[in-house]
């Protein structure tokens, strides 16, 4: 059954509701290559006006000028909209307070981020990327102390170690703190390996999970060939070279992609559509993000929520992605696994 952007869901445990595809604004105010404010205004009222109302940046976004076109373009329709922000990359290099999960870097971001931002609230405030220094109950103190002065509504995390945000959301709950609500991880065809515990963990535990780079840098978009491995990723002025010196543009990745573009082609769809619309079969997943930079690519993805599989169709691309398992899941799901139902079948949460 497809889907529309006002057929909202509620992100993770909490009551708030958002559209399964999030608007992803990285690239607004990028210099040289990004979105400038006229057609990102385009974006935003076209998404508006189809029922969409999650929109997802960071203060370190474009230095700064993501949030302020945001503060600019939201300002008319601000209580419709669901924002999230980031706080935990460098905002002043050299200060070493202007940058980590500290309660001091969180409390000057969310101020910094609420002048950009042009509002007094910050709707989902995600702790950007763990930076192993930090105390878990500080980060989770300063959370919940903003929450309670209403600087924001909800926390999420991302690009976090899986047992560092368990550990975590279990201390919110035994202390009564905010617990996360949302969980920011990559995950598209090409890089599955969250699968394994961060997706089980986040749909125990009532995080909702917001993919980002679901179209894997581009790579799912059928733009590269065979010939772009022989390239050497001299600079990182292109996508191309960051995707090869990330490892993202692989042999592997590229089997990938040409499944996917049959996939697509049998539907008559594009690849990143479909890409897109993979990502949402997952029980975890509540909202991929979607990193248009222009109008014409939001109106591509958002055909993602049409998409409709087939058994067959799902069986092809889950055999060329799978990724072999790993420990414990290689005990758990051999003989020695069946060792503890004891030669009977018992049901499965």
């Amino acid at each position: 059954m497809s889907l529309q952007l006002d057929d909202y869901r509620l992100l993770g445990r909490s009551g708030l509701r958002v559209s399964p595809l999030s608007l992803g604004t990285m690239t607004f105010g990028m210099a040289g290559w990004g979105t400038d404010i006229e057609e990102a205004g385009r974006m935003l009222n076209h998404y508006r006006e189809l029922g969409g109302n999650f929109l997802d940046t960071a203060n370190f976004y474009a230095a700064g000028e993501s949030e302020r076109m945001l503060g600019k373009l939201t300002a008319e329709h601000r209580l419709r909209w669901v924002i999230a922000t980031k706080y935990s990359l460098t905002m002043g290099p050299g200060d070493p307070n202007a940058s980590g999960n500290q309660r001091k870097n969180m409390v000057q971001a969310v101020e910094a981020s609420l002048r950009r931002l042009n509002t007094d609230y910050i709707d989902l405030l995600y702790l950007h990327l763990w930076d192993d220094r930090t105390p878990a109950e500080e980060v989770l103190r300063a959370f919940d102390d903003l929450v309670r002065a209403g600087k924001i509504l909800y926390a999420g995390i991302s690009d976090t170690p899986v047992w560092e945000i368990s550990r975590m959301q279990a201390i919110a709950d035994l202390r009564g703190w905010s617990p996360f609500v949302a969980l920011q991880v990559p995950y598209n065809l090409t890089e599955r390996i969250v699968e394994a515990d961060f997706l089980p963990m986040a749909h125990k535990l009532g995080l909702g999970v917001l993919p980002w780079s679901p179209l894997a840098g581009g790579v799912l978009t059928g733009k590269y060939s065979r010939a772009d491995l022989a390239s050497e990723p001299a600079d990182m002025s292109s996508r191309k070279n960051i995707n090869l010196a990330t490892g993202r543009l692989t042999e592997k990745a590229l089997d990938i992609a040409e499944v996917l573009a049959e996939v697509a082609g049998e539907q008559g769809r594009s690849a990143a559509e479909v890409a897109l619309a993979w990502t949402l079969q997952h029980a975890a997943v509540t909202s991929p993000i979607i990193g248009a930079r222009t109008f014409s690519q939001l109106e591509s993805n958002l055909g993602a929520l049409d998409v409709e599989f087939s058994a067959e169709q799902l069986q092809r691309l889950d055999t060329v992605s799978a990724l072999p398992e790993t420990f414990p899941h290689t005990m758990m799901h051999t003989p020695t696994g069946e060792m503890m139902l004891g030669n009977v079948r018992v049901e499965r949460r």
